[in-house]
């Protein structure tokens, strides 16, 4: 599948939808973009790239296929035909594509609706939840301030800034030479300190199984992103 495969409209309403990251009821769609015709949206449909909800009006939604079609389209080469604008938005999207490839970020790191609060609090423990003993005594000789700095330094490596948030998939190759469970206690309890967060994916449906793999659990909530302000 290429842009080829595509009209300027169809890809410019994908566009949209992945800078949404959200459900798209489509009279709102017509005014963040082009409008999305009955034909367009049922070819759309039958290559997986979109699934519509509801009726009167209906909700129009990227698919995971639709996502990973929107990355791969940054650093393509625009279609024959394009215009001066059309060709405009494939120069930018490379532009995203370098940085995404250079960070290894991707769009629903970027991309997220417009109501997502600025900061997202990790939900507490729960009092009943089952924390290893080494963790409930605050720090183990296996999680001890060691390999804490060493989780510390091997963000700072990774992210693009203070704050900014680091995939598990990312940091564990960093810290290979540490057992799987050792690391996973030394995070959970690094997390309890000021400026640390374990954080679940918001969009679920961007989790590849790496990432589902590499997740920290903490209570009964599954972990996929690290992030560190001080």
């Amino acid at each position: 599948m290429s842009t080829t495969d595509l009209t300027g409209t169809e890809v410019a309403v994908l566009m949209v939808l992945m800078a949404e990251a959200r459900a798209v009821r489509n009279p709102e769609l017509a005014v963040l973009g082009p409008k999305l015709d009955a034909k367009p949206r049922q070819k759309l449909v039958g290559m997986g790239l979109i699934e519509v909800s509801g009726r009167n009006p209906m909700s129009i939604e990227l698919t995971d296929r639709g996502w990973k079609f929107c990355a791969d389209l940054m650093g393509s080469e625009p279609p024959k035909g394009a215009t001066g604008p059309g060709k405009a938005l494939y120069t930018v999207l490379a532009g995203l594509g370098r940085w995404f490839h250079r960070d290894d970020v991707r769009p629903a790191e970027v991309f997220f609706p417009r109501d997502t609060p600025a900061e997202i609090e990790p939900l507490p423990t729960p009092a009943n939840a089952v924390v290893p003993r080494a963790v409930r005594e605050q720090e183990s000789a296996d999680a001890g301030p060691d390999l804490e700095t060493r989780i510390r330094r091997a963000y700072a490596d990774l992210a693009r800034e203070p704050g900014a948030r680091v995939r598990l998939t990312r940091l564990r190759p960093a810290l290979s030479d540490v057992p799987r469970d050792r690391l996973d206690d030394a995070l959970v309890a690094l997390q309890r300190k000021p400026g640390v967060s374990l954080i679940p994916e918001e969009n679920q449906k961007t989790l590849s199984d790496d990432d589902r793999a590499a997740a920290v659990t903490v209570g009964n909530q599954r972990n996929h992103l690290l992030t560190i302000t001080s």
